[in-house]
């Protein structure tokens, strides 16, 4: 083989490395190239079309938090007494009405006869309060009338505002459902008193003392129903507790008026024994109504319409105060709550703002608006998020608790 052959050889086999050696550079050079990042003083803040640090989108004309869909209403019940269950009345999955009964601690019967005994001593209580007071001249009746009405009203005013300080526990909201129950009875029966009274003159006494009552009943009834609304979920605007406070000192200026006038048409029997008799009639029908209360207070209710999500325990089982035996949801009247709405765009979101929620399941846009900004914060991955509710404009038949969601406020930005 001539050099000039050896020589072409080796050039040929040397193009053919240099081409294996390109081609191997070339596959390594194919990976897809990595993303430039750019750091700079707004990082930490939300721009035209990024994300949060939370993770929270936002567009040119709003913010986009995530959400999860959840029932308006939820309430774990339980009895306000410990004993033993004799029944559980409903099932999971079971629609019920406000009002019904869920479960039962057994004893009713002891309690029943108990409550058949006060009752008797209020009475006796009584007749010897209306001994007294008919042997007193009209005028200081109508005074011991008063002074009693005005007592029995400071005694209301005062419950109505310790109870503004009442958590909702599901223990309060029993205690409150049996108040109300309680009210509600003695309304009826002041407006059963009346009714024979009704068209008598004005100036008849009997009429207006029943009247009176039946217009004191009517306000403890109203308080014990706002009382239970408050803890079963409406909010009591600061109004209320200012009307409250107010009704408290007028029924206390009341009650000073109707003692000094007692004091002054003093005569018939003597002031210690009317207030001796007093105290028995007032100490027989607290007596009475804490037996009421505990007779009710053996049955569970329902404080809304919704659906039985749980049932911890069945008949004859051991049950102490405060232990939830049923969980109860409003799934007819759905809401969406915000995971990560953060502190930075808190600020901008405002209740009644209207906004627009996608159902991730649905694959579907829905109007509402926000009812609700949570006063508190929570933490999400080290950030701080609040909470916002809101309340959907149009009910979806396919929608249900859990889902998730994408909630767009509209800032106008």
């Amino acid at each position: 083989m001539s050099c000039k052959t050896l020589a072409q050889k080796l050039v040929v086999i040397l193009l053919i490395a240099l081409a294996l050696a390109g081609c191997s550079a070339f596959a390594r050079s194919t990976p897809e190239a990595l993303p430039t990042v750019m750091l700079d003083s707004s990082a930490t803040t939300s721009d035209t079309s990024g994300t949060t640090s939370t993770g929270l989108s936002v567009s040119g004309s709003g913010v986009v938090a995530s959400g999860v869909i959840v029932p308006a209403q939820e309430a774990q019940l339980a009895f306000a007494l410990s004993g033993e269950l004799e029944t559980v009345e409903v099932a999971v999955g079971e629609r019920v009405e406000a009002g019904q009964v869920l479960a039962r601690l057994a004893g009713a019967e002891q309690l029943q006869a108990a409550l058949s005994v006060v009752e008797l001593e209020v009475r006796v209580a009584q007749q010897a309060l209306q001994k007294l007071s008919d042997d007193l001249p009209e005028e200081q009746a109508a005074a011991l009338q008063a002074y009693t009405e005005a007592r029995d009203a400071v005694r209301d005013a005062q419950r109505v505002i310790n109870g503004f300080n009442i958590s909702s526990e599901p223990i309060d909201i029993q205690v409150a459902s049996s108040n109300l129950a309680l009210a509600e009875r003695a309304l009826e029966q002041a407006k059963k008193d009346f009714k024979p009274y009704e068209k008598k003159p004005e100036s008849n006494f009997k009429r207006a003392a029943l009247l009176s009552k039946l217009s004191d009943a009517q306000k403890r009834y109203d308080n014990a129903l706002k009382q239970y609304n408050r803890l079963t979920g409406v909010i009591v605007p600061e109004f209320d507790y200012q009307q409250a406070q107010y009704e408290l000192e007028i029924a206390n200026a009341r009650l000073k008026l109707a003692q000094d006038k007692l004091e002054l048409l003093k005569g018939g029997p003597a002031p210690d024994e009317l207030a001796l008799a007093l105290a028995r009639v007032e100490t027989a029908q607290d007596r009475a109504d804490a037996a009421r209360a505990s007779l009710l207070n053996l049955e569970l209710k329902a404080p809304f319409d919704g659906t039985v999500s749980k049932v911890n325990f069945q008949g004859q089982e051991w049950v102490t105060p405060g232990q939830t035996v049923v969980e109860l949801v409003d799934l007819e009247h759905l809401r969406v709550e915000t995971t990560d709405l953060s502190e930075r765009d808190v600020p901008k979101i405002r209740v009644g703002q209207p906004v627009s929620v996608f159902i991730d399941a649905l694959n579907q846009d829905v109007p509402g608006k926000v009812i609700l900004i949570a006063p508190t914060a929570d933490t999400l991955g080290g950030d701080v998020v609040y909470k916002t509710t809101v309340d959907l404009d149009t009910p979806l038949p396919d929608l249900r608790a859990g889902m998730s969601a994408e909630v767009s406020f509209d800032t106008g930005e």
